[in-house]
Formats: structure tokens, sequence, C-alpha cells
């Protein structure tokens, strides 16, 4: 009962320090994107990074605060929290589809150290790919300008993809936990 309480409190602690990140830091630093075309949206480490056991219908509940939290300080309507839980909806799937031959081991979290370089590049790309499309077309509200919204797409999955590969790999350890 004391780790359950523990984990909590540590992904509560997350959720707090990724939404802070993404509306006091990431948004100050470049508030046009970069160069007009890529945006950074950190706050989906939260949610890719997760534990791999997390239950989907608590993956859904975050995706959804995180995206709604977002929506209410940038004043999106909505945006961010339809690609958030498209993205918490659609994680369990990729991480079914990636399953190494041996499984998951049931302590596991999304990470390069223990997963390797391609299954995360692979599972980043995807899960990211797949928030821009959602982000960018419902904020366009429909298929217009679909030259520029592909734009946006491949710049922000490339730019946030390459900020969690950083952060992967400064703050994640490279050994499992003794739990």
């Amino acid at each position: 009962m004391q780790g359950a309480v523990g984990t909590i409190i540590i992904q509560l602690l997350r959720f707090a320090l990724y939404l802070a990140l993404q509306v006091f830091v990431v948004s100050r630093l470049a508030p046009d994107g970069l160069f007009g075309l890529g945006w950074c949206f950190l706050y989906l480490g939260f949610l890719l990074f997760l534990p791999i056991n997390t239950p989907i219908v608590l993956q859904l509940v975050l995706g959804f605060l995180m995206g709604i939290s977002l929506d209410i300080f940038f004043d999106t309507g909505g945006v961010h929290a339809v690609a958030s839980v498209l993205v918490a909806y659609l994680r369990p799937w990729v991480l079914r589809l990636l399953t190494p031959r041996d499984g998951y081991d049931a302590a596991d979290s999304v990470n390069i150290h223990r997963m390797g370089w391609q299954w995360f590049m692979v599972y980043t790309v995807l899960l990211l790919g797949i928030h821009n499309a959602a982000f960018f077309f419902v904020e366009l509200g429909g298929l217009r300008s679909i030259g520029l919204t592909l734009g946006k797409i491949i710049v922000s999955t490339l730019f946030t993809g390459i900020v969690l590969l950083i952060i992967q790999l400064v703050f994640f350890s490279t050994r499992r936990s003794s739990r």
C-alpha cells in the first residue's frame, strides 16, 4: 500500500512539473514556435513516460486533465485535450504493437536505456506524430492548407522528439529500479 501511495505522489509531482515547464518555460522561450513552424509539446513527456502497466482509464483521465489544463492556460478551446486523450487512448495499442519478444517487466516504464534506441524512437515518433496531426487538424478545423499543416506536424514531431530524447538521456536512470 505504501508503494502505491508513493507512486501516486511521484506521478502527481511529474504531472505538475511537466505542466509547469510547458506553461512557464517552453511557451516563454519559443512563443512563436521554431521558425513559426514547429512547437515543442513537452507536456507529452508526462503521458509518454508513464509506467507501462498504467490502466487505460487512468491514462485517459490524466490525458484529459493535462490537455484541459493547457487549454485553460492558453485559451485553446479543447485542442490540447482532444490530442492528449487520443494519445492516451492509443498508447496501450502502440505499446502492444512494440512489445518485445519477452514482454514487458511489470515495473517497466518507457526508458530509452532499457528499451533501446530503435524501440524508443518508433514509440515516440509514432505517438508524437499522432498527437501533432490531431492537434493541428483540429486547430485548423479541417484539411485546408494541408502542406503547411503537414510541415507543422513534421517539424513539431522532430522538435518535441529531440527535447524528449534529451530528457530521457539526462534524467532517466540507466539501470533498473530494485522494486
